[in-house]
């Protein structure tokens, strides 16, 4: 199966963000087989109001040349559309599929109010987290 099977329903999970643990990182993942659709947000106990809209990005692994994943914004929001082009491009390349991302995470809540090195923590959370879902779909299907 190159391009995997399909699942059935999105698998959703929730984490907390690796130094805000008050801080819920919410991921929806479906695997259409031939593509990857990912939506992020995150939650804390004192925000009872959802997001707002994030960004939204499509990724592709580029054949001829692998270390240059090609990417598109679809929708942007200036404060999300970094954080979520470098994770549709990174999924891509290590999926070998296109992969769509809607984001609109925040790391304002984590503990030193969003810094680099916080987002960079909860970004290789989600990286982890969706790959290993993924290989844990792939396995209960074979």
């Amino acid at each position: 199966m190159p391009n995997g099977s399909p699942s059935g329903k999105p698998i959703e999970v929730a984490f907390p963000l690796p130094r805000a643990p008050q801080t819920n990182i919410h991921l929806q993942l479906r695997n259409n087989g031939p593509n990857i659709l990912l939506f992020l947000t995150t939650s804390t106990p004192e925000t009872s109001s959802s997001a707002p809209l994030g960004s939204f990005v499509y990724a592709m692994p580029n054949r001829a040349s692998p270390a240059d994943t090609l990417s598109t914004p679809l929708f942007t929001q200036s404060g999300t559309l970094d954080f979520t082009t470098r994770l549709a491009k990174v999924l891509a390349r290590k999926l070998g599929k296109p992969v769509y991302v809607g984001n609109s995470s925040s790391f304002a809540s984590a503990g030193m109010g969003g810094t680099v090195e916080e987002e960079m923590e909860g970004f290789r959370r989600v990286v982890e987290v969706v790959v290993g879902l993924l290989d844990k779909e792939k396995e209960g299907s074979s």
